[in-house]
């Protein structure tokens, strides 16, 4: 169970693992899905990223590509917290969302998400996109995320942002 444990874990991929995975519907991975939206839509406006950790399982699985591997609810809740309060990570306020896959099967969905930048009034969107496979648990919740992106272009996006920022202040507007 132990060594199998850590490979099951380290590859969230049903196919690789011995037991069966649940069947989800498509109504409520997509609701589900929503909501998962919608709780990163009140972080973003609020900084509370809190509550958006609660939908992971205790037993959860985060693979961020730049900042690293977090197991665990609180494991990701005190990172997100930490890295999504301080700047410039606070000035990402939405994160839309281009397309999505739903795999009912092996409860996974996989989707593009725009990084936005707070809005400027510039008349400018400063964003750069991610990939993220989410694996759904049931329940409303959670046991795995991956986020997989290019760090040069979400560090471009925040440079623009930044120059731009700093424009807008030195001009006074």
């Amino acid at each position: 169970e132990g060594a199998d444990a850590r490979i099951r874990r380290a590859h969230p991929d049903p196919g690789l693992q011995s037991r069966p995975m649940p069947t989800f519907s498509r109504a409520e991975m997509e609701r589900e899905f929503k909501a998962y939206q919608e709780r990163g839509r009140i972080a973003g406006e609020t900084g509370d990223w809190s509550p958006w950790a609660d939908q992971f399982t205790e037993d959860a699985l985060y693979i961020e590509h730049l900042f690293g591997r977090f197991e665990g609810r609180e494991a990701i809740r005190e990172w997100i917290t930490g890295c999504m309060t301080t700047f410039p990570n606070d000035q990402f306020t939405s994160f839309p969302i281009e397309w999505a896959v739903f795999d009912e099967e092996r409860g996974w969905i996989v989707c593009e998400v725009q990084n936005r930048l707070n809005d400027l009034g510039d008349g400018n969107v400063y964003q750069a996109s991610n990939f993220t496979r989410l694996v759904y648990a049931g329940d409303g919740m959670w046991s795995y995320e991956e986020d997989v992106y290019n760090p040069r272009s979400m560090a471009d996006a925040v440079g623009a942002w930044m120059t731009a920022r700093k424009a807008l202040k030195a001009s006074g507007d």
